[in-house]
């Protein structure tokens, strides 16, 4: 049987993906129902196209990351790196879902995007628990995970305003990047 620690540990993390999964959903209108407020944008969705999705999984996982450090730490091991192994796995799994089946299908099914999300977050939640709960890991590695997530914060902040001119950039609807079309 688990451990008090490691039992509550598993909740958190059950919860936070719910948490993630719902607050990421909200925040895929958050832009528009603020007036297209840039300081909303840079936190939530500002067009379709797959970069400003990934942010609907990303801040959602560090506020709860945050929320869980004042709750799980003393408990936790490894915490830095479970906390930035969330965002970039639901990073990198929902390009590869997306990009492999619209290879396919080439056209992008709503549905299948939903649950793409609900799984890179699963996925990432899962791994951030076997992280928390495995042996502690040199000090130097969190460094560096602490490093790791705020680049991929400011990268979010930035691309908002900046985009590369690149297809995971593009709005597929309006062909812009980034949030350009509203700062006429």
């Amino acid at each position: 049987m688990a451990n008090p620690q490691t039992r509550t540990i598993l909740c958190y993390e059950l919860v936070g993906a719910l948490f993630i999964i719902l607050l990421g959903s909200m925040l895929h209108f958050t832009f528009e129902l603020s007036g297209y407020n840039p300081i909303v944008g840079a936190f939530s969705a500002v067009n379709e196209s797959v970069w400003e999705h990934l942010k609907l999984g990303f801040w959602p996982a560090l506020l709860w990351a945050i929320i869980e450090y004042w709750q799980i730490k003393k408990d936790a091991n490894n915490f830095f790196l479970a906390k930035t192994a969330v965002p970039y796995a639901i990073t990198a799994i929902i390009p590869l879902i997306f990009y492999s089946y619209t290879s396919i299908t080439r056209e992008s099914i709503f549905i299948i995007d939903i649950m793409s999300f609900i799984v890179a977050v699963i996925i990432g939640q899962c791994m951030s628990y076997r992280l928390l709960t495995h042996k502690q890991l040199p000090p130097n590695i969190e460094k560096i995970a602490l490093a790791a997530l705020f680049l991929l914060a400011v990268a979010f902040i930035v691309f908002t305003f900046y985009p590369p001119q690149l297809p995971p950039f593009q709005d597929p609807i309006s062909g812009e990047y980034g949030i350009v079309e509203y700062m006429h």
